[in-house]
């Protein structure tokens, strides 16, 4: 018996020792349908704002440009909601604004809106109880995609280990609805870090406010989830969950003050000030043609882990229909050798392909890094225009108005998942251009077509893309160069030869389309 083979037998046995099945295969949950929303301050905000849009153009979106904008937004909707605010997210950090959403929601549970909260398992970081206990309010219910079984220590990770095929697969969407009226998608988390709040990192994200009828579709998607078989109702996640967790945590929510930025105003707060915040943004919105396109949460091929899934199908598609010049910017950005002969063919149409992604030196992930710097030259070589983003950027600035958030001082990186083609169609959601988002995680994408909107985003990634923003990658003499003005580089900017080591490492392994 092989070293590999004598490990996975080895880890079999540990997870049923340690109790891989203490918590059923599935479960079983009564469907529902969409329902019309029912009449809210919401709903009348948004008809008095109803000029009369073309037949297509039946969505209006804004997109969200900084994270006061997509943490004021969020807080606005939750202040004026009067019956259903359904969340769904791949990661909710226990930090600063992610306890004061956690507390402004238990607020609005306490007026009577139904909350229901969406989370994936993978990022739960043993908070089970504290989960329980928020679910406990009469109006809060919250549920966990694809729970690994065992819940504490190593053994939830050696349980991982023993499911992989299953397991792996993470609920990577992302949407925030109030009252079926309103709702944000993109490609923005909970946490400080995404809202230019961190004292430990900052990312440039973005995601969109909508409204219209779309946002039907975002509630079906996030309904299918909430129903799916591998949904899972919190309480079964922690063995003793009683009311006691809910009189120790509640009233620390409730004594959590709103975060304060430098140089933005005060976050809104109430019913009256959020309103008007909400009224302000109406003449912003720009009405479109929208599609939102999500993965089936349970896929019908769940063990078929090479068959690219609808999110991927759907840009592939826009991708394919392409004439002049696609932009793609993504925190992750990986090519397998089918995807790169895809580009190719295009690239040899005609087509330009700019892509912005992170660099060594402002990727939070070294292994993620790594998949990408395997896969950086094969990309050059197939026709794609890499650009790579400097932690010094000035996007930082521009975004959080706070030097002290920014490079030198923190580190900041890209978390935007966003593309443009031909000017004239736009992307922005969860999806990263990399095989895990194609393969593996379930994502969601809203797809806008509209020329204002698509040249917006154009010249937002642009701009990232120019040189006092990111390197641009070339090829000289087969070897990747890294250039800004008249300077180049022969190995990535701004890291150590440690950094580089890792990296070159985990290229080795044949971990691609996990990362």
């Amino acid at each position: 018996m092989s070293v590999l083979k004598r490990i996975h037998v080895t880890l079999f046995f540990v997870a049923i020792l340690s109790g891989c099945g203490s918590l059923p295969n599935e479960i079983e949950h009564t469907n529902e349908s969409v329902s019309a929303p029912l009449s809210s301050s919401l709903s009348e905000l948004s008809a008095s704002f109803q000029t009369v849009p073309s037949t297509a153009e039946t969505s209006a979106v804004l997109l969200q440009d900084s994270g006061w904008d997509a943490l004021a937004q969020r807080l606005a909707l939750i202040e004026t909601a009067e019956h259903s605010i359904d969340i769904q997210y791949y990661i909710w950090n226990s930090d600063a604004s992610g306890h004061y959403l956690a507390s402004r929601l238990l607020a609005a549970a306490d007026r009577g809106v139904k909350v229901r909260v969406m989370l994936d398992d993978i990022n739960l970081n043993e908070r089970e109880d504290l989960l329980v206990a928020l679910n406990a309010h009469p109006h809060v219910e919250i549920r966990v995609f694809n729970p690994i079984p065992t819940r504490r220590g190593v053994t939830k990770w050696v349980n991982f280990l023993g499911d992989f095929s299953r397991l792996n697969r993470r609920m990577h969407n992302k949407s925030f609805t109030v009252d079926g009226v309103f709702s944000v998608v993109g490609g923005r988390n909970i946490g400080d870090e995404y809202f230019d709040l961190s004292n430990e990192i900052n990312f440039r994200d973005r995601d969109v406010l909508v409204r219209g009828s779309v946002v039907y579709d975002i509630q079906t998607s996030f309904i299918e989830y909430w129903d799916s078989r591998w949904s899972y109702p919190v309480d079964l996640l922690a063995k003793e969950a009683s009311q006691e967790p809910l009189l120790q945590k509640q009233p620390v929510l409730d004594e959590i003050d709103a975060p304060v930025y430098k140089n933005y105003p005060a976050l809104p707060e109430g019913n009256k000030t959020a309103h008007q915040y909400l009224t302000n943004l109406m003449d912003k919105m720009t009405w479109v043609n929208a599609k939102f396109v999500f993965d089936r949460p349970v896929p019908l091929d769940k063990d078929n882990t090479d068959e690219p899934k609808e999110t991927a199908k759907a840009l592939g598609k826009l991708a394919s229909e392409s004439k002049k010049e696609i932009l793609l910017e993504s925190a992750y950005l990986i090519f397998d050798d089918n995807q790169l002969k895809g580009w190719q063919a295009l690239i040899n149409t005609g087509v330009e392909i700019k892509a912005l992604t992170n660099s060594m030196a402002s990727n939070d992930l070294t292994t993620n890094h790594s998949g990408y710097a395997g896969r950086r030259q094969d990309m050059l070589e197939h026709g794609i225009q890499l650009y790579e983003l400097k932690p010094e950027t000035e996007l930082c600035e521009e975004s959080t108005k706070d030097v002290s958030k920014c490079a030198p001082i923190l580190p900041y990186g890209l978390h935007a998942k966003s593309a443009v083609f031909d000017d004239k169609i736009a992307s922005i959601g969860s999806f990263n251009f990399n095989l895990r988002s194609t393969y593996l995680n379930t994502e969601s994408i809203l797809i806008i077509e509209n020329q204002k909107i698509a040249e917006q985003l154009t010249q937002d990634i642009e701009h990232a893309m120019d040189e006092e923003n990111s390197w641009h990658l070339k090829l000289q003499e087969g070897d990747v160069r890294w250039y800004s003005g008249d300077k180049s580089w022969e190995s990535e900017p701004e890291t150590g030869r440690w950094e580089r080591f890792q990296s070159g490492f985990l290229q080795l392994l044949p971990i691609e389309k996990y990362l």
